[in-house]
């Protein structure tokens, strides 16, 4: 066989490889590139129903109205205060409230004492309308930035303790059986079997949680605020301006996707291994 037959396959296996890995490369943008075009193809039915009169504008401003009044904000210097100011907020919210679940949930996952102390209390917490309790938490917390705070802390706590508990509890009780026969201690299990093996759960309680963590800030923001997205939308409520209202919900929705988008990139990264069942 000569050197030039022997050459051809491998340069074919490398063209083959080559496809392969751009092919790959166009996949990671595809889901991206759909998402995008389907938020930019009801953005455009909602402005197209504008146009033809189908949604009335004194109501419902139009995108290019929200447009306008996002650049006549944002050149006054209002719309970037504004958005730090709730950003730091939920920030401050989440971290708290995913550090207490968090800590009830390897409490109450590792520990049948301790689940007997910490699930019920929290179950019954659970069971009443957290936004419910905005009347008491002023009288607690005041109208300042507590309030604020507090109620997204309150909200985040549920989703993240429930499901690490489940997590926890569903791994599979063979893997701490060979942790001990290979002599890991209990530190090592922990470390090593239970919480990756919980890991996937705890996101999915994070993803919950932001969701509840932004309705807790909507509401907590209407109370007494002179800052921050909530404020704006006071304002356009107070003066009947639609598309300053709109504005603001279009900000709390693209700051939740902001926030889930790097939940999603933590779950790529740390949860590559995972084959999840997608149908075609």
């Amino acid at each position: 066989m000569t050197a030039a037959a022997i050459g051809t396959p491998a340069k074919a296996s490398r063209a083959h490889s080559t496809s392969s890995s751009g092919l790959q490369r166009l996949g990671k943008f595809a889901g991206p590139a759909r998402r995008t075009l389907v938020v930019a193809f009801i953005v455009a039915i909602w402005q197209a129903a504008s146009w033809a009169g189908w949604v009335n504008v004194q109501t419902l401003a139009s995108p290019a109205e929200v447009w306008q009044a996002a650049v006549k904000l944002w050149r006054s210097g209002e719309l970037l205060p504004g958005i730090l100011v709730s950003l730091r907020r939920v920030s401050i919210g989440l971290a708290i409230g995913v550090s207490i679940g968090t800590v009830l949930g390897v409490v109450a996952g590792l520990s049948r004492v301790g689940e007997e102390i910490v699930d019920a209390p929290l179950q019954m917490l659970r069971a009443l309308p957290f936004l419910g309790l905005l009347p008491l938490l002023i009288v607690w917390l005041g109208i300042g930035e507590g309030i604020k705070v507090g109620l997204v802390v309150i909200g985040v706590i549920f989703p993240v303790y429930l499901n690490l508990h489940k997590g926890i509890r569903a791994v599979d009780p063979r893997f701490a059986e060979l942790t001990k026969v290979c002599g890991v201690n209990r530190w090592g299990l922990l470390r090593w079997v239970i919480l990756p093996g919980a890991w996937p759960s705890f996101l999915v309680g994070l993803r919950y949680a932001l969701g509840i963590a932004w309705l807790s800030l909507v509401v907590t923001e209407a109370v007494n605020a002179d800052a921050g997205v909530g404020y704006l939308i006071q304002q356009g409520q107070q003066f009947l301006q639609t598309d300053v209202i709109v504005l603001g919900l279009v900000i709390y929705a693209l700051l939740g996707l902001l926030l889930e988008a790097a939940v999603r990139l933590i779950e790529w990264q740390t949860l590559g291994w995972r084959k999840d069942f997608v149908s075609a």
